[in-house]
């Protein structure tokens, strides 16, 4: 049994092997300032690498909405920036910069389509966790002695980038409203590792090793916690209760025991609004320089994206006034950012595929443990979108991506065994008698491969 687990979270193909060393390896890809540069070149070499072995064959309707999505997104890049007559420079930039953050969305939700499994990230990513459980003491305690917290930028920052804090290494930072230390690990900010853990904690789940996978846990909560994030604090738990009722929105006992609730809310709502109100007050007073940027920055690019540029944008971010402390405007808002720079299309081309994912997942992703991690993965990113912009980090958090397209696959297979069982084109074949019978997954019902059966098999052979 203890071979059994050690063995199932191995890699065994090509793809399987470099995906989880960039991830196990990460911590070493900072210290050289390469992450920026690994996850582009990774995913893109990953899906070269399947797409030459197995074509594209298999994507359902739901991987061909991102795909088909994300060109949108670049031709929303060349139409903006020739209304806008921003340039053959400027364009050819954006371009570059598509095929590193838009682009990577449905790469790695296509590579989740392959032969990729579930098992070989979790144990990648549990094996990063633990990474972070000893280093995170060490990082304190640099702080604690007062070490400085900057040490250097790579050389590596001559290949682009938003700027140096994506190739910047640091033991630790401080804000600047509160005086505190807050720890960013390997993202370019702290909230960004918020988010990155967020989604490994939802994929380690699934770790089959016991202790490695509470080990694992253990160090992305700590990072999630060292992060300062208020939306980080908030946003694991509530995905967490959802993922529970959701796993069990087929249970009568459950609407039996919530109606009761209901009652009471209902009773009590005038109470209970006021508590959301209060608490809704306390979260954004906990930073409220932040909050109040946060709030212009939307504002400053709803009003110019309704009055200058409806459809298609403005081609790119522009920095912002003083009142907002000249941060740029479409930032720190993925839809927000999507409306200023790329308009409503912009903004349709990443709803469309978003909500056809949620859907299907809602349906179908209950039956599969990638389909369970993936459905988490959407509701994190969902709830980030409303403070991050999604695509800038897409060359961290792709492990959660991938994911995503692993829940997409299985969930597009259980859909196709239901319509079989339905349609009654597949007749059940009695595995007790000799001959060709279908193996299927546990779960799905998808047909694995085929096995020729030579003598008798009990019926309750695990």
């Amino acid at each position: 049994m203890t071979d059994a687990l050690a063995d199932a979270g191995l890699p065994h193909s090509r793809e399987e092997k470099w995906l989880a060393h960039a991830i196990q390896w990460s911590f070493a890809y900072y210290l050289v300032g390469g992450l920026y540069v690994l996850g582009p070149v990774l995913g893109w070499a990953v899906l070269l690498m399947q797409a030459r072995r197995d074509g594209l064959r298999g994507l359902s309707f739901t991987a061909w909405s991102w795909v088909v999505g994300m060109l949108v997104m670049l031709v929303t890049v060349v139409v903006a920036h020739a209304d806008h007559q921003l340039g053959l420079g400027p364009t050819i930039k954006s371009s570059i910069g598509w095929a590193k953050g838009w682009a990577l969305m449905a790469v790695f939700i296509v590579i989740g389509f392959g032969s990729v499994r579930i098992e070989v990230l979790s144990r990648a990513v549990c094996w990063l966790g633990v990474q972070t459980l000893f280093l995170l003491p060490l990082l304190w305690l640099a702080w604690a002695v007062g070490m400085p917290g900057h040490l250097y930028v790579s050389p590596l920052s001559v290949v682009g980038g938003s700027g140096p804090e994506y190739f910047s290494v640091e033991l630790f930072g401080i804000n600047p409203q509160t005086g505190q230390a807050r720890w960013r690990l390997f993202a370019p900010w702290a909230p960004a590792m918020g988010l990155i853990m967020s989604c490994f904690v939802l994929i380690a789940w699934h770790e089959r090793r016991v202790a490695l996978r509470w080990a694992g846990i253990l160090g992305m909560l700590l990072a999630v916690l060292a992060s300062g994030s208020r939306l980080s604090l908030l946003a694991l738990p509530i995905v967490v209760l959802v993922l529970l009722l959701w796993q069990r929105m087929d249970q009568a006992k459950l609407y039996f025991w919530f109606s009761p609730l209901f009652l009471v809310g209902g009773l009590f709502a005038q109470s209970l609004l006021s508590l959301v109100e209060d608490f809704t007050s306390q979260f954004h007073g906990a930073r409220a320089d932040s909050s109040r940027v946060r709030a212009a920055l939307g504002r400053i690019a709803v009003h110019r994206w309704e009055s200058e540029a409806y459809w298609w944008g403005h081609g790119s971010v522009e920095r912002g006034p003083h009142l907002v402390e000249h941060m740029s405007i479409g930032s720190h808002h993925t839809w927000f950012g999507l409306l200023f720079v790329k308009g409503m299309v912009g903004l349709l081309a990443l709803a469309v595929p978003v909500l056809m994912s949620l859907w299907v997942l809602l349906w179908r992703g209950r039956s599969s443990k990638s389909g369970q991690s993936a459905m988490g993965i959407l509701l994190v990113l969902g709830l980030y979108s409303l403070s991050e912009n999604l695509e800038m980090l897409a060359y961290l958090y792709w492990p959660a991506l991938v994911t995503l397209g692993m829940g997409l696959r299985d969930a597009a297979r259980s859909s196709r065994s239901a319509g079989c069982q339905t349609s009654g084109s597949a007749p059940s074949k009695d595995l007790s008698q000799p001959g060709s019978v279908a193996i299927s997954h546990p779960k799905t019902g998808a047909v694995l491969r085929h096995a020729t059966v030579a003598h008798h098999i009990p019926l309750d052979t695990p």
